[in-house]
């Protein structure tokens, strides 16, 4: 009988629980799919749909074979689901690489506005690459912290240190890395969730450096051009 309130108040991130909705990173995986799509086809892997192509695919076999929770252990499905991560990683890499080099050539950037709108695009992107790998990584992805294979975190969330003003319910979804991706991005260093292990800290090292890379870059031709 004194077990069983003890056993309540275990928050749900620390438990097995039924695992988040896929409907979260598919919506996002979708518009960065149009995004790539979007891009300068001068920035783009030839053929321009190939990467958004296999991405689509990989995504469609994802859905139709789990559409519902996040919460079946199938090295298929994992290794699917990894290789989604890479080529989406891959395109937006290339991307920036043929960005930064065609601004260095000055062979980029003679109108501000198209510059902007083809940076953004990439950062935007590279903002959910990093989302989908702290998300897949952390705990050791979505499948096992819906089963609470692991105790430690590699990203200490608010609602973990001040369980008190948390609902018992509450875990990590795929919106909370996108958030740790996003202000990493900006303020190029953590803010409120911290990096546990060293890959995490190493990837939000990694992601800080390319974001200001991208930002001083771009920046500093589109305020050239202006003048």
């Amino acid at each position: 009988m004194t077990d069983s309130p003890q056993k309540a108040r275990v928050p749900a991130w620390r438990r097995p629980t039924d695992g988040e909705h896929r409907w979260q990173v598919a919506t996002v995986i979708v518009l960065t799919i149009a995004a790539q799509l979007a891009e300068p086809r001068q920035l783009t892997i030839h053929p321009h749909w190939l990467l958004p192509a296999v991405e689509g695919t990989f995504l469609a076999v994802l859905l139709l074979s789990n559409p519902g929770r996040i919460n079946r252990d199938s090295v298929v499905l994992r290794s699917l689901s990894l290789t989604l991560v890479a080529v989406a990683s891959l395109a937006n890499a290339w991307s920036l690489v043929q960005l930064i080099n065609a601004l260095l050539a000055g062979r980029e950037g003679n109108s501000a506005g198209p510059l902007l709108l083809a940076a953004a695009g990439i950062w935007g992107t590279n903002i959910v690459v990093f989302a989908l790998w702290y998300w897949e990584f952390d705990r050791g992805g979505p499948v096992a912290r819906a089963h609470a294979h692991r105790a430690h975190p590699d990203f200490l969330f608010p609602q973990m240190q001040t369980e008190e003003l948390a609902s018992g319910d509450w875990e990590p979804a795929f919106v909370d890395y996108l958030y740790v991706s996003y202000t990493n991005a900006t303020a190029f260093s953590p803010t409120d969730t911290m990096p546990m292990s060293r890959w995490a800290k190493l990837l939000m090292l990694m992601q800080s450096a390319v974001s200001i890379v991208t930002v001083v870059l771009v920046v500093a031709r589109a305020v050239n051009i202006m003048r």
